[in-house]
């Protein structure tokens, strides 16, 4: 039987680029060469296309702070159209043939907002995961708030800030109490975050999420555990068995996701009351529709002393690095790694088929 045909996308121009290398080694290295070839792309910070050799296309791969992409392999063009569906080598202007689907592994902005996946699908090409709706909604927290807050589920109270000039530390102290957490609105990993206790921290927290976005949130502070639950799934999604995130650090930072393995203690199963699993289950489930999320998420919640669920965010693109909790609470929940993979691949070819069925033209 003939191979179906896989595009692993990764690196990218997020500031999560080598959270992406981290991951996509774990993708790439799951995936059954019995029934898939694998097509190896690696975009670099500049956002360039190169294909890539399995055997060269990383460097320091062991190491999550020297992680790099190589740079060498021929620089590639999607070519869209029903001829299309191929890379084409820019130097030699020659194709490498058809793509029956892509695995996107970028995290962040340019990955996990809506982009790659917009262009993937006027190329006509299927793609793991999110759709361009579910991924830009799920990237924004400004707007994913406002329409969970819409649909009956409790987010954390906040502020949005459009221009750093806008931001009053006494209005945002009145509003929501101390500490604040200052967040770019796009963004994931922690990155750009910062915790203010005084103003000086606020002024300073706001300085630096206004480099990485446009729109920053200014949060409550939610005293409670940190769980965690993955999803799986198209129209009818399944959520895996809650985790806890521990974190070391003061908060779940970057550093504590991703390069300190230390950082955090990720204890799977979290300990929870059936009752309690059973509520964060189902409030997964309604985030993850309410968003208009496909294929995979993980929703991060927090949980309050007085039993209380609040939805903190949902990651459309997860990690799936050796210590990302996505892959690990499908383990737990009886799906490996290499089984994950294989199901999140068949859920885009099924999406797509659905999808093509129908009309995309009107005829007199």
């Amino acid at each position: 039987m003939k191979k179906i045909r896989v595009g692993v996308i990764f690196g990218g121009r997020s500031a999560e680029h080598e959270v992406s290398l981290q991951s996509a080694k774990n993708v790439i290295a799951a995936i059954n060469r019995d029934k898939y070839e694998v097509v190896l792309i690696g975009m670099d910070k500049e956002g360039r296309w190169y294909l890539k050799d399995e055997t060269k296309y990383l460097l320091n791969e062991n190491d999550p702070r020297l992680i790099a992409l190589n740079s060498t392999g021929n620089e590639l063009a999607l070519v869209p159209g029903e001829s299309g569906r191929q890379l084409v080598n820019t130097a030699g202007e020659t194709g490498i043939g058809r793509l029956d689907v892509v695995f996107p592994v970028l995290h962040g902005t340019y990955g996990e907002d809506g982009t790659i996946q917009g262009m993937l699908k006027l190329a006509g090409i299927p793609f793991v995961g999110a759709g361009v709706l579910g991924s830009a909604v799920g990237m924004d927290k400004d707007v994913a708030k406002r329409l969970l807050r819409d649909a009956g589920i409790r987010v954390a109270d906040f502020i949005t800030i459009k221009k750093e000039a806008e931001a009053d530390f006494k209005t945002a102290k009145e509003k929501l109490g101390l500490p604040l957490f200052i967040k770019p609105a796009n963004m994931g990993s922690s990155v750009g975050v910062s915790k203010a206790d005084c103003e000086e921290e606020f002024l300073s927290g706001i300085k630096k999420a206004f480099e990485y976005d446009m729109k920053v949130l200014v949060e409550e502070c939610i005293a409670g555990r940190e769980i965690e639950c993955s999803v799986l799934g198209n129209d009818d999604p399944i959520v895996s068995i809650p985790g806890e995130i521990i974190p070391r650090h003061e908060f779940y930072s970057y550093e504590a996701k991703y390069i300190d393995e230390n950082g955090a203690i990720l204890e799977i199963p979290a300990r929870l009351s059936e009752e309690e699993i059973a509520g964060f289950r189902n409030t997964a489930k309604k985030v993850f529709e309410a968003l208009s999320c496909e294929g995979m998420a993980r929703v991060d919640f927090f949980l309050k002393a007085d039993g209380e669920i609040i939805v903190n965010e949902i990651n459309t693109i997860p990690g799936f690095t050796r210590i990302s909790m996505y892959p690990k609470l499908w383990e737990a929940s009886g799906i490996s790694y290499g089984e994950l993979v294989e199901r999140l691949i068949s859920l885009a070819l099924e999406r797509f088929e659905r999808q093509s069925r129908l009309k995309t033209r009107y005829d007199l």
